[in-house]
C-alpha cells in the first residue's frame, strides 16, 4: 500500500513493504534529514522512484519502523480485541534464506499461513558459518594483510621495499628478515677458512635482555661480538630489558580493560617507544619492527576482546620481545657491514612439548636445527642472530617458550646441535657468584664449576642460569663460560665437566625462599612397600614438584618447588586437597614460609661442611628444620624459616668464603648482621709476631 504525506510543501508517496517478522506503525517524528532514524540493527534505507508523475520515497525497513498500514485483524486480534498468542515456530536453514530471492519465497511462504503467529528462527546464509570458520583457519597463518602495501605480509617474515640512493644510481634496499641474501661486503678472514671455503660456525654468544636493553648497548654489543674476529658466532638474543615483564602485564590488563583502552595502556606505549626511539638512535628503519607494533596492538585488542588470555596466547604475546630485539640487532650489524641474518627460533628446528610457558625442548630438535643453520652458513655465510627463549609446540605447531631464563637453554641447545667448541653465556655480572650481592655484597666470582654443580646452583636459586640449560652442555662436552657484558675483561666462570676438587669445599651458597613444607608421619611405614608411592602419587595428580626429601622409618619431610606452585590458580585450594588426601594415610603438618639453603659443592665431605655450617647456625641462634643432601653429592640443602634465611646466607659466606679455614676446635664468632668476626690473637702470639 502507499501513504501521501506532506514535507515541506513537496507531496511524497510512501511505499511501505510490511516487515516479515514486527507490526508496523507510522510516526511523523522524522529525526534525519532523510525523514527516519536508522541504526546499523534497524536499517531505513531511502529509495527515490516514480508514483505515477510523482516522486515517491520508498522505504525499505527492517526492524522497528514506524509507518500507517492496514492490517489483518484477523491475524493481529484475539477473542475480545485482545492479541492472540504465538501459534507456532517456523525455522529456516542455511539454503532457505541463500540469497534475496530464497529470502523473498521465505517471506510469501511465512505470508501464506495467515492464521498463524510463527515465530522465525534463521540460520546464517548458505556457506557463511563454513568460509568463516574456514576463514579463521586461514588467519593463524597466513599473516596480516596490508593492501596498502599491495602484498600479503606477515610480521614473521616481513620484507619490506624501501627506495634510497646508491651512488648515482636507485636502488632497492629491502630490509628482510627470512630468506633474503643481501649484498654486503664480508669480512673473508670471518668467512673463509682453508681452501676458500667457508669455516665453520665455532662458537655460541648468548646475551641476556639487561646486554641490549638500549641503542647504546646494541652498540656495545656489537662491538664486543667484532672484537673476536677469529670466532664465526652464532648470537642468541633475549628481548630488550624489560620488554617481557611489560608484555605480559600488557595482556594481564587487557583482559578486563576494554578494547578501546587497549592503546592507552602504560606497557604497550612503553614498549613502543623503547623499541621505537632504539631503530631511531641506530639509524634503521622503522619498517624493520613496525609490522609487528601494528601486530601486537591487535593480538591485545583480540585478548580485551576474548577477556581471557590463555597460556598459548601468553607465548605468543611475549615472543614479540625476541622476535623484535633480534631484528632490530641484525639489520644493525649489515648496517655496519658486517653480514647477519635473523632466525626465529620455532622456525629453525627448535621443537618443544605443547607445555604452554614452560616447554621441553625434545630431541628432534638437533638434527633440525644443524641441518638448517649449517646449510644456510654453508650457502651463504653470514652470523647467524636467532631469537631465545622460543620454540614450537611439536603437536600444536604454535610458539611456546621455555620458561624464564629460557634464553640460556637456548644457547646450550645450538652449540650441542653444532657441535660448536664453547659456549658464551654474557649476563651484567661477573660470572657466577659465591652468593646473591643483594643479600651479601661481599660476594665473589667463581672461577670454576662442575655442569652438576651449575645445574644444582641454577635450580635452587641462582637467577644466573636456566636450571635446564647445563644438560646439552653436560652431553655434548661443551664448556660454558659465563661473563659480564658490562665487564668484559672480567674472567668470569668456566662450567666444565670437572675441575680442581681440592681448591674449594664450596663453590657457592644459594637461596630458594617462601617454600611449603610438609612433615609427613605414620607408622605405616614400618616395614611397608609402596607407601612413598602413595604419597608422590598425589603430588603427581596434582601436577606438583618437589625440591627435597629427607626420609626417616616413620616420616617423610618434603618440600614444594614455589616456582610450580606459587604460579597456579587455586592455590591454597590445592594445598588443602593435598593435606586432606595425606591425612588418609598419615599425620599431617603444613609448614609455610620456609627458605631452603643450598651448600654447593664438594660435599662429599659432608662432615666437615655440615660441622663447621651447624657451628656457625648455633653462633646465630637459628634452628635447622630440616637437612637433605642431593643424590648428585654436590649439594646439601638446609631448610629454615624465611625470617633468619638472610641471616644466614651472610653467616655461612664470612665462614666458608672470607674465613676458609677454622683452627681445630675453634668456633667462629660472627656480630649482629651476620658477619664473621676474626679471632683476637693472644698476647703469646703478638710478642711472636713483633719478634
Amino acid at each position: 500500500m502507499a501513504v501521501v504525506t506532506q514535507f515541506g510543501g513537496r507531496s511524497f508517496c510512501v511505499e511501505v513493504k510490511r516487515d516479515l517478522s514486527t507490526s508496523l506503525s507510522f510516526s511523523s517524528s522524522f529525526q534525519s534529514k532523510l525523514g527516519f532514524e536508522s541504526s546499523s540493527r534497524s536499517l531505513c534505507r531511502p529509495r527515490e522512484g516514480i508514483c505515477g508523475n510523482r516522486r515517491v520515497l520508498k522505504v525499505r525497513c527492517e526492524r522497528r519502523v514506524s509507518a500507517v498500514v492496514e492490517k489483518d485483524e484477523a491475524l493481529r486480534q484475539g477473542a475480545g480485541g485482545n492479541p492472540a498468542q504465538l501459534s507456532i515456530v517456523m525455522k529456516f536453514g542455511g539454503s532457505s534464506v541463500a540469497s534475496a530471492e530464497r529470502m523473498k519465497e521465505v517471506a510469501g511462504l511465512i505470508l501464506s499461513f495467515p492464521e498463524e503467529r510463527p515465530v522465525i528462527v534463521l540460520s546464517a546464509m548458505g556457506k557463511t558459518t563454513n568460509n568463516l570458520l574456514l576463514a579463521g583457519e586461514k588467519a593463524v597463518c597466513c599473516g596480516v594483510s596490508n593492501s596498502k602495501l599491495g602484498f600479503e605480509s606477515s610480521s614473521r617474515s616481513l620484507c619490506r621495499p624501501r627506495e634510497g640512493i646508491c651512488g648515482n644510481r636507485r636502488v632497492l634496499k629491502v630490509r628482510c628478515e627470512r630468506r633474503v641474501s643481501a649484498v654486503v661486503e664480508k669480512d673473508e678472514a670471518l668467512r673463509q677458512g682453508a681452501g676458500g671455503n667457508p669455516a665453520q660456525l665455532s662458537i655460541v654468544m648468548k646475551f641476556g635482555g639487561s646486554s641490549v636493553a638500549s641503542a647504546e648497548r646494541m652498540k656495545e654489543v656489537a662491538g664486543l661480538i667484532l672484537s673476536f674476529p677469529e670466532e664465526r658466532p652464532v648470537i642468541v638474543l633475549s628481548a630488550m630489558g624489560k620488554t617481557t615483564n611489560n608484555l605480559l602485564l600488557a595482556g594481564e590488563k587487557a583482559v578486563c580493560c576494554g578494547v578501546s583502552n587497549v592503546s592507552e595502556l602504560h606497557e604497550l606505549r612503553f614498549v613502543k617507544e623503547l623499541h621505537l626511539k632504539t631503530v631511531d638512535e641506530l639509524g634503521l628503519y622503522r619498517t624493520i619492527i613496525s609490522g609487528f607494533l601494528v601486530e601486537l596492538e591487535q593480538l591485545l585488542k583480540g585478548i580485551a576482546m576474548m577477556k581471557e588470555l590463555t597460556p598459548r596466547t601468553s607465548d605468543y604475546l611475549v615472543s614479540f620481545g625476541e622476535c623484535m630485539s633480534t631484528r632490530i640487532f641484525a639489520a644493525y650489524l649489515n648496517k655496519i657491514g658486517t653480514k647477519a641474518r635473523q632466525y626465529d627460533a620455532f622456525n629453525i628446528g627448535i621443537i618443544t612439548t605443547d607445555d604452554f610457558t614452560n616447554a621441553d625442548i625434545l630431541e628432534a630438535t638437533y638434527p633440525a636445527v644443524a641441518k638448517r643453520l649449517h646449510g644456510d652458513w654453508t650457502n651463504d655465510p653470514a652470523i647467524p642472530i636467532v631469537t631465545g627463549f622460543l620454540g614450537k609446540g611439536w603437536k600444536s605447531g604454535a610458539v611456546t617458550t621455555l620458561g624464564r631464563g629460557g634464553s640460556d637453554l637456548t644457547a646450550t641447545t645450538i652449540g650441542k646441535a653444532l657441535g660448536l667448541r664453547e659456549i658464551q653465556v654474557w649476563k651484567d655480572v661477573d660470572g657466577v657468584l659465591t652468593c646473591d650481592p643483594n643479600i651479601y655484597p661481599n660476594a665473589k666470582p667463581v672461577p670454576h664449576l662442575t655442569f652438576d654443580e651449575a645445574a644444582e646452583l641454577a635450580y635452587f636459586g641462582s637467577q644466573v642460569l636456566h636450571p635446564q640449560s647445563m644438560r646439552p652442555a653436560r652431553e655434548g662436552d661443551i664448556p660454558v663460560r659465563v661473563k659480564n657484558s658490562y665487564n668484559p675483561q672480567a674472567p668470569g666462570t668456566v662450567i666444565d665437566k670437572v675441575r680442581d676438587m681440592s681448591k674449594a669445599v664450596l663453590t657457592s651458597i644459594v637461596l630458594k625462599s617462601n617454600i611449603t613444607m610438609l612433615d609427613i608421619v605414620s607408622t605405616r611405614m614400618l616395614g611397608q612397600y609402596g607407601f612413598l608411592a602413595k604419597v608422590f602419587s598425589i603430588f603427581e595428580d596434582l601436577g606438583i614438584s618437589v625440591d627435597s626429601v629427607a626420609t626417616s622409618e616413620v616420616s617423610v619431610t618434603l618440600t614444594l618447588d614455589p616456582s610450580k606452585l606459587w604460579s597456579r590458580e587455586l592455590i591454597q585450594q590445592e594445598l588443602d586437597h593435598v593435606v586432606e588426601e595425606l591425612k588418609k594415610i598419615a599425620v599431617v603438618h603444613l609448614l609455610q614460609h620456609r627458605s631452603i639453603i643450598s651448600l654447593v659443592g664438594n660435599v662429599q665431605r659432608s662432615s666437615l661442611i655440615l660441622e663447621k655450617a651447624f657451628n656457625v647456625l648455633r653462633k646465630s641462634g637459628v634452628n635447622v628444620q630440616m637437612i637433605s643432601q642431593g643424590a648428585s653429592k654436590v649439594n646439601i640443602s638446609l631448610v629454615v624459616h624465611d625470617s633468619e634465611a638472610k641471616q644466614c646466607i651472610r653467616a655461612l659466606h664470612s665462614a666458608f668464603f672470607e674465613n676458609s679455614s677454622l683452627p681445630e676446635g675453634e668456633e667462629a664468632d660472627f656480630d649482629q648482621n651476620g658477619s664473621w668476626k676474626p679471632p683476637v690473637p693472644s698476647q703469646t702470639e703478638l710478642l711472636s709476631a713483633e719478634a
